[in-house]
């Protein structure tokens, strides 16, 4: 299938979004004050070492210390289960290079590994790894495994350090291709290393590319028939990286200069509105609930409105299936990752249920990130897990609601009420004040000269003080003051 790459940029942020078809695929958003850390080297000085987890807080002048497990530790990763202890390996002070695999996620750090790894288009350059050569698990033929790795073999000279792996797009690279991009990675190495002799701790060493040129590094396959870029401070950059290192997508890349915005053209901003959504609402009239949680994230499918045109079991199959395809563009579009639980509507034809399986298994084969997939369950629910390296869509666009503190509900006026005649009782019980003045919104003051005026007027009898009630139009349902006066 044909796609398109989209790149917006505005003083601010980056965004990139990815159209197959006509249908928006992925959104990627980088802001300049926020820009993401994965792949960034530091050198990182130990703050505290944790032998009971085995793992230690490194501080790279982030917000948070950020985490490094002894398995993440290039030494103790060749000797397997039987390495040193973490202990041994580290102590608080210490300064070493390390790289960040994970960005800060919610409350928790980044996640640090000492296994530097540099990605290139073609490859991925292990320097501190013995020499060896791994292929993409995306090349599943042994036989084209095997003309590849022999390949490559064939243009590293005698000398060569340090381990690679072949990404998918090796596949189709020529021999000049591939030097050209093991010689880019090596210069880049000796620059890391050359930073880092005098470098002092905390120090930046290397910073991972700004999203537009990992779009011409990581985005671009043969199915990319064109990639429009709405600002010339970015294209310039782009076309110059382009003719460096990726030749062929010169003629793909073109500066939008239309009148229109480019997002507003392809109906972007649309969907990226929709993608915020708890609902989403499928073509046959049944509906997905899409709830995103810190553990993981559940998906629950419902036939709504779709009643089918032969049978019931038809109905909920028809559904499931159309519901496989729409769950793996939604993980996409949202970047959700972490545990994913999928609710299908409940079939009993195991026929019924392996087609589901199969639709949303290759539905997902078109998924960048690393993903995997279990079975149905004996409750009827899928188990999948996706790579989560980055904040999802709404975490990036979102913060919780002040109001609700991201519950998604709030309390009924009735329960406001109810609360506050409790919390004038108290204070009066404390107090001794001449008279006590209650502040709250407009719905729940309503509420007590209304329906609950004679509760107010017992409790008001009960404390023998007179009580007043003020709307404050800025306070939220839930909140409340009482004053005492």
């Amino acid at each position: 299938m044909s796609e398109e790459i989209l790149i917006n940029v505005t003083a601010q942020e980056t965004r990139v979004a990815v159209i197959e078809q006509g249908v928006v695929q992925e959104i990627h958003i980088e802001r300049n004050s926020a820009r993401g850390m994965v792949g960034n080297i530091y050198r990182g000085k130990v703050v505290r070492v944790l032998p009971g987890m085995q793992s230690a807080f490194v501080d790279i002048a982030g917000t948070r210390a950020a985490f490094l497990h002894v398995a993440d530790m290039w030494g103790s990763r060749q000797q397997g289960e039987s390495g040193p202890p973490i202990e041994r390996l580290l102590s608080a002070g210490e300064t070493l290079m390390v790289q960040v695999v994970k960005d800060p996620l919610g409350t928790k750090g980044a996640r640090l590994t000492t296994q530097i790894s540099l990605a290139g288009r073609f490859l991925v350059y292990l320097p501190n790894d013995k020499m060896h050569i791994g292929i993409s698990q995306r090349i599943e033929v042994p036989s084209e495994r095997e003309l590849l790795k022999e390949k490559f073999q064939q243009l590293l000279p005698p000398e060569t350090t340090g381990g690679y792996i072949l990404r998918t797009m090796a596949e189709t690279a020529s021999v000049a291709e591939l030097a050209q991009d093991v010689a880019y990675l090596h210069k880049l190495w000796a620059g890391i290393c050359t930073r880092s002799l005098g470098a002092p701790a905390l120090a930046l060493l290397y910073q991972d590319l700004h999203l537009g040129l990992r779009v011409l590094r990581d985005f671009v396959g043969e199915n990319t028939t064109r990639i429009w870029v709405d600002a010339e401070e970015v294209y310039a950059p782009m076309q110059e990286f382009a003719r460096d290192y990726t030749p062929d997508n010169m003629e793909r890349l073109t500066h939008y200069l239309g009148q229109r915005p480019l997002f507003d053209l392809y109906g972007v901003e649309e969907e990226i509105e929709k993608a915020l959504a708890r609902r989403v609402d499928l073509k046959s009239g049944g509906y997905l609930i899409i709830d995103q949680t810190e553990a993981l994230t559940t998906v629950d499918v419902n036939t709504g409105a779709f009643v089918g045109i032969r049978n019931f079991d038809e109905t909920i199959f028809k559904t499931n299936l159309e519901a496989a395809q729409v769950i793996a563009r939604q993980l996409r579009l949202r970047n959700l990752g972490g545990i994913i639980i999928v609710d299908f509507i409940d079939m009993d034809n195991e026929l019924h249920q392996n087609a589901v399986l199969t639709e949303l298994r290759k539905a997902l084969a078109r998924d960048r990130t690393r993903m995997s997939v279990n079975g149905f369950t004996q409750l009827g629910l899928v188990e999948m897990t996706r790579k989560r390296t980055r904040e999802s869509l709404a975490h990036v666009l979102c913060e919780p609601c002040e109001a609700c503190e991201g519950r998604g509900e709030l309390k009924t006026a009735h329960t406001v009420c109810y609360q506050i005649l409790r919390e004038l009782t108290r204070e009066a019980q404390q107090f001794d004040a001449r008279e006590f003045r209650v502040l709250a919104s407009q719905k729940v003051i309503d509420l007590l000269l209304d329906e609950e005026s004679q509760s107010l007027a017992l409790v008001s009898d009960l404390m023998g003080k007179p009580v007043s009630l003020q709307v404050e139009s800025l306070y939220s349902q839930e909140a409340f003051d009482i004053v005492l006066i």
